[in-house]
């Protein structure tokens, strides 16, 4: 399938056709004016509006044209910029109705990203008239209930999830009965998960999302709120900005929602690290059994190996002392014997140390990493990976 790209305010530019492939189509309009007039708009997937001075304040405005007309308002607009922006410029770009954003540098992932918020909007099309039944359902559920009880619900709900996708989409669940839709962020010790109700995270609020989630509890911009709580952060779009009794409501409940769910999220990882430290015990026991029977066989050997010099030595003795009248090469021959028993006895002896030393030194780690208060799934899965070299100590 080709898709048909308009952009918008930028020069003549032969590369951005090629940074596209053949499977766009694109025509350039100098404004926004001239893109409501193009005969290609019918078929138009998307708006790239290009933004190729410092000041964006020229990009915004024909975006704000763009939203503003009926024709364009329902079509998803990306940025494509000649330098990289601040995050507070960013955040005016993703307000004014931006799906994603890049720069000049950045157009060798052109197609990658632009055919994603084409396929974005493919799904939310897809999935609206499913979400407007879903939507009535849940208003009809839920008309009798208080913002309370969808909360407690909530609570209830999210303590019966055995992982990140599930916790997420029962947070989603919950804001349906908001009427607010948003982006999700959830950082766990084992990685960073983003998430949409329709389960296709967005670049462009994932980006928002991570820069944003050490800014405080609320950072507000237009009609989108992001909210911070832990491991958690949520990008709200459809704030109600105009009324300002739901909006403090809705700040407040879905607060308690993020709140719900960042601990959910620590006590999911602590079950992970639980498992990985259960896992850990029972290979370490078995490992332990296993290691010290090889550090019994080793002494065991050393053992024998210091007999046999021992009796090496005794028997060169034995075969020198039977002549009594012993000359100077003789004693020589004697000593140079006695010496190298000592020699190889010393050098057994050593490898007996070497290998108890490396036997210490890994039980040490293993104390190290136990001793502490809250143990890290990095250094569990390095004493695990190392597990398998104990048994070859030798």
């Amino acid at each position: 399938m080709n898709y048909t790209v308009l952009a918008i305010g930028g020069g003549e530019l032969p590369w951005l056709q090629e940074a596209l492939g053949e499977q766009c189509q694109l025509t350039m309009v100098a404004d926004a004016s001239a893109a409501l007039s193009a005969p290609c708009l019918p078929e138009c997937h998307l708006l790239l509006v290009m933004d190729e001075t410092p000041d964006p304040a020229p990009a915004l405005a024909e975006m704000a044209a763009l939203k503003a007309a009926e024709a364009t308002a329902h079509l998803p607009m990306v940025v494509l910029a000649t330098e990289e922006h601040d995050l507070d410029t960013r955040l005016a770009f993703y307000d004014a109705g931006c799906h994603d954003y890049l720069t000049y540098e950045s157009a060798s992932e052109l197609q990658v990203r632009l055919t994603k918020v084409i396929f974005n909007r493919i799904a939310n099309e897809q999935l609206k008239k499913q979400l407007k039944e879903a939507n009535e359902m849940a208003f009809i559920a839920m008309s009798d209930t208080s913002d309370l009880g969808v909360n407690i619900q909530f609570l209830l709900d999210i303590n019966q999830c055995d992982n990140l996708d599930e916790a997420g989409m029962r947070l989603f669940q919950a804001l349906k009965s908001y009427h607010i839709n948003g982006s999700l962020q959830i950082r766990s010790r084992f990685g960073v998960k983003n998430m949409e109700a329709n389960g296709m995270a967005k670049d462009l609020e994932s980006t928002l999302l991570s820069e944003c989630a050490d800014k405080g509890r609320y950072v507000d911009f237009g009609r989108r709120s992001i909210m911070n709580y832990g491991n958690v952060s949520l990008l709200v779009r459809n704030m109600p900005v105009n009324d300002d009794k739901k909006y403090g409501a809705i700040k407040d409940n879905v607060f308690s929602l993020l709140q719900g769910l960042d601990a959910r999220v620590r006590a999911l990882d602590n079950v992970e690290s639980l498992r990985l430290e259960s896992q850990l015990v029972v290979r370490l026991a078995g490992q332990m059994s296993a290691l010290m029977e090889s550090v019994d066989q080793g002494y065991h050997d050393v053992m024998v190996r210091i007999a046999d010099v021992v009796e090496d030595l005794a028997d060169g003795i034995d075969s020198e002392i039977q002549f009594l009248g012993m000359d100077e090469q003789q004693e020589r021959a004697i000593q140079q014997r006695m010496e190298n028993g000592i020699a190889e006895t010393n050098r057994v002896f050593n490898e007996g140390l070497r290998m108890d030393k490396g036997i210490s030194s890994y039980l040490n780690e293993v104390g190290r990493v136990f001793a502490a208060g809250h143990t890290d799934a990095n250094e569990l899965q390095a004493l695990m990976d190392n597990l398998p070299s104990i048994g070859r100590l030798q």
